[in-house]
């Protein structure tokens, strides 16, 4: 779920958030904005493929760290955290069970493409699905901090990304069948 994956960029930003508070919002944006950017394949190409970088996004991202930790500033810690998250969301996408109208089934080979071996990784399952209970849960823990530490624009991101992540947890297994509907 990317409430998931922005809830995981908020959670790189919490050593901004505790030793430099005065950076907060700036990291929490930063951060919860690059967790989420990645799904925007859905919209402009080939899902976890188009803007999915499970190797390469770390190259840009580790020397970004490395000069917000230098010059920390808004510019070095947004980019960074920016960077950060997307490439932790690629190589998280993996981790689910892959890219199918219906992974709980298991079917599915491909979880995020890997360009540097231009192959599809194999989905680990270790949270069965998109939308599964234990996604929405892990969600809901990695939003946490999103709702006291970076002010209140990442606080109401993150309330909203709880109720999208809840409404999208109870509806997932439908959605397929309902898609199937649409079309016909």
């Amino acid at each position: 779920m990317v409430t998931t994956h922005a809830g995981a960029g908020l959670l790189l930003a919490l050593p901004v958030a505790l030793l430099v508070p005065e950076l907060a919002p700036v990291a929490g944006l930063a951060a919860f904005a690059g967790g989420a950017f990645p799904d925007l394949d859905m919209l402009v190409g080939q899902h976890r493929r188009t803007l999915h970088y499970p190797a390469l996004g770390w190259v840009p991202a580790v020397p970004a760290g490395a000069a917000a930790i230098v010059a920390p500033g808004p510019v070095t810690v947004a980019v960074a955290l920016f960077l950060l998250a997307a490439a932790l969301h690629a190589v998280s996408d993996a981790f689910d069970g892959g890219l199918a109208d219906r992974p709980w089934e298991q079917e599915s080979e491909r979880a995020v493409y890997y360009h540097v071996g231009d192959r599809w990784l194999p989905p680990r399952g270790w949270v069965r699905y998109d939308g599964a209970p234990e996604d929405f849960g892990l969600s809901a823990v990695l939003l946490v901090p999103g709702l006291f530490l970076y002010g209140d624009l990442v606080t109401s991101l993150s309330l909203g990304g709880l109720v999208v992540a809840a409404v999208y947890t109870a509806v997932r297994k439908r959605l397929p069948d309902v898609a199937l509907e649409f079309i016909q």
